[in-house]
């Protein structure tokens, strides 16, 4: 853990097409409250001209330039994991990274706070909602986090689509190995009809829908009002998706509180003080124009 003695802190986000990223802002508007000078800085790897292959070489620099962590985002969650020289239970569990803390002599330890930032969210957006059989579109580093949320939390049944068969198959091995036989299983998108006819809920864990890549992940004919909706891309924060689903009842969850509660995670990672999780949601709420703050 880092020393809770250090008053100023260097950290960053590395990931494509982050330029309006509201994390610098949360960090900094928490790191102020506290009396810390806290720099947080974009390393967007579309500007670099870099692929996500490229976060090795990244993560090297920032250590040498003096940074005490980074945040770690799509596409390279997975990327960044043999460049580490250690890894958290969760990050080791999930096969993705969110978050490096950099130790005294310069170790590298992986964390993973998309779990924790989106089982927060998911409890304090969507209590009581049926969780018998929940359908996942996206197996990627997102997606590990939040399956493993959403089984935490007790669904009793997650099944894992993914345009990537083998990908959906591998989150779906790795989950029923962690949590039991028949929790989790895989599918293809041609059975999306069939499965959210008999589900009670869709968790989104793809990039459709951001900014950077609008749309719908599927065919607005498969919602129906009997399913709640819970959203992952927070930029925008009503994408095509949740407002599709506003519009014919669907209960739903926007991807705010995950951003916003993994924020919170790795601020106590970086500086290991506690912080302030409601004032970051109103932060939040501010930085966004939201009338209030409901993720």
């Amino acid at each position: 853990m880092p020393s809770q003695h250090k008053d100023s802190y260097l950290v960053g986000l590395i990931g494509s097409g982050i330029g309006q990223s509201l994390s610098p802002a949360l960090h900094e508007r928490e790191a102020d409250r506290q009396g810390l000078r806290h720099l947080y800085r974009i390393i967007d790897i579309d500007t670099l001209g870099v692929g996500p292959e490229a976060v090795g070489d990244l993560l090297r620099a920032a250590r040498d330039l003096g940074f005490d962590g980074l945040n770690i985002t799509h596409p390279c969650k997975q990327h960044v994991i043999r460049h580490l020289d250690a890894l958290a239970p969760q990050a080791e569990s999930l096969g993705a990274v969110n978050t490096v803390v950099f130790e005294e002599g310069g170790r590298a330890v992986g964390h993973n706070t998309d779990v924790t930032g989106f089982a927060a969210s998911f409890a304090r957006g969507l209590p009581d909602v049926a969780l018998e059989r929940v359908v996942q579109l996206g197996a990627g580093g997102a997606g590990a986090a939040v399956a493993h949320a959403m089984l935490t939390l007790g669904a009793e049944r997650v099944t894992v689509v993914d345009a990537l068969p083998e990908r959906a198959a591998a989150l779906a091995d790795s989950l029923n190995q962690r949590f039991g036989a028949d929790r989790a299983t895989s599918a293809t998108p041609d059975r999306l009809a069939d499965l959210l006819a008999r589900a009670d809920g869709l968790v989104h864990a793809t990039p459709t829908g951001m900014a950077a890549h609008p749309g719908l992940p599927l065919p607005a004919q498969l919602l129906h009002p009997g399913l709640w909706i819970a959203e992952v891309v927070y930029r925008p924060l009503e994408t095509e998706l949740l407002r599709t689903a506003r519009a014919i009842g669907c209960a739903t969850l926007d991807g705010g509180g995950m951003a916003v509660f993994q924020a919170v995670d790795a601020f106590r990672l970086f500086t290991g003080r506690e912080p302030d999780s409601t004032a970051m949601l109103a932060d939040f709420a501010d930085l966004t124009g939201a009338v209030k703050a409901h993720p």
